[in-house]
């Protein structure tokens, strides 16, 4: 028995055991810089100094510069119908410069409308005469038809796009939309992702003369709940606006979604009519873009970037 603990004694001192080692740390992903906007260009506008001129710029800027990972087209590109020859002749001087960092959803109407203006799709593959340039989204993953979802990750956050079109036109693709978000925020959270959501119509927003909340998304907003997603980007109202981290019943809670509503490109503001209480901070006075930087553990930083007009927002929000 001595004779063992002796040489068990030895083992220990030369390092000749076997005892298991602890499993190495993932190395954090590094910072995602993201811009985000939508609702654009105004019909026929090709004034650089419009408000619309302004951020297509400003966003270039950042494009060119390497200062952005991706820039989050949120919808409403192009107004009003928008066919290949308007993305081309308006969108595309002002703002082609984005897209070889842009990530798109096609909205309701100006984007898409089945049978009326389809061409958004084209445009962004690069198949509208006098553009040729692609998407960012569009040189991964070669056509994406109008509406359809698709997802990506950028650093250690996972991003799916949706197309608010889906619930006016495509009742059954919406359904089968919800189904697909499903499975991929359920991957994505089982991976350990930090999730987000990006779509046009927004559901946590107040009221103006022209749009109040997107009801008929409820089933996607109840899978955002679900799996806990950090923050949503949506446009449409014309205007801007941040909720408190809320959930799919209306409720500030800690683990909560941050929604940002972001439809300051250059179209015509609109006011507000109501005031829900989730809303945390809103405006309607000033044109601009959101920008976003996010870190590894799920925590993020904003800032709403002013171009026309004086309001602006910004903080950090913790990680979970």
């Amino acid at each position: 028995m001595a004779a063992t603990a002796a040489l068990l004694l030895v083992l220990v001192a030369t390092g000749c055991t076997d005892t298991p080692k602890p499993p190495d740390k993932r190395s954090p992903a590094p910072d995602v810089h993201i811009a985000a906007v939508g609702d654009m260009n105004p019909e026929q506008n090709t004034d650089p100094d419009s408000p619309s001129g302004r951020n297509g710029a400003a966003i270039t800027r950042l494009v060119q510069n390497n200062e952005i990972d991706a820039f989050m087209g949120l919808g409403d590109f192009q107004y009003s119908t928008a066919h290949c020859e308007d993305y081309v002749h308006y969108w595309t001087p002002l703002w082609g410069g984005t897209k070889p960092k842009l990530y798109w959803v096609s909205a309701p109407n100006h984007d898409w409308e089945p049978g009326r203006n389809e061409d958004l799709a084209k445009y962004m593959n690069g198949q509208c005469e006098g553009d040729a340039q692609k998407a960012a989204i569009n040189r991964e993953r070669g056509f994406i038809p109008n509406g359809q979802p698709y997802s990506k990750d950028f650093g250690n956050w996972h991003f799916a796009f949706l197309s608010s079109a889906l619930w006016r036109y495509e009742k059954a693709d919406a359904a089968a939309a919800t189904d697909w978000l499903d499975k991929d925020l359920g991957a994505a959270k089982a991976a350990g992702k930090n999730l987000a959501v990006v779509y046009h119509e927004p559901y946590f927003t107040s009221d103006t003369a022209e749009h109040g909340r997107a009801g008929d998304q409820k089933p996607w907003i109840d899978l955002m709940w679900k799996y806990r997603v950090r923050l949503t980007l949506s446009g449409s109202q014309h205007n801007y606006e941040r909720t408190c981290p809320v959930n799919d019943a209306d409720k500030c809670v800690d683990d909560g979604m941050t929604a940002f509503q972001v439809s300051t490109g250059g179209i015509d503001t609109r006011p507000f009519t109501s005031k829900p209480k989730y809303i945390a901070k809103r405006f309607s006075d000033t044109r601009g873009f959101l920008r976003l930087t996010l870190h590894d553990d799920g925590s993020f930083d904003w800032n709403f970037v002013s171009t026309t007009g004086s309001s602006t927002d910004s903080g950090t929000r913790a990680a979970p």
